[in-house]
């Protein structure tokens, strides 16, 4: 099972508490992730990434293992312990101003 760290806001949209666990399919990559979780979690559908470019919100951030991947290729394979459950796959929401 995967985790999936989500910033409170999402977690209240999807009217979760914590982490959520997704069982993923083959290869463990942003894609893969993002695609359980938007079926799994339908009204997160545009939140995260544009429902038809599928592209990330610009205001949007993923990390993992304390590092952040979000210009990563979204088909890039993650770390071994985001894979196994062990460290979690965390979205973050970006802060702007000035």
């Amino acid at each position: 099972m995967i985790r999936v760290a989500l910033p409170y806001h999402l977690r209240t949209l999807a009217g979760v508490d914590g982490d959520v666990a997704l069982a993923v399919e083959g290869s463990i990559t942003q894609s893969a992730i993002l695609d359980a979780l938007e079926a799994r979690y339908p009204m997160l559908r545009g939140t995260i990434r544009d429902h038809e470019t599928r592209r990330r919100r610009p205001l949007v951030r993923f990390f993992v293992c304390n590092e952040d991947v979000t210009h990563d290729p979204p088909d890039a394979p993650l770390p071994d312990a985001v894979a196994q459950g062990a460290e979690p796959f965390r979205i973050i929401g970006a802060i702007a101003g000035g």
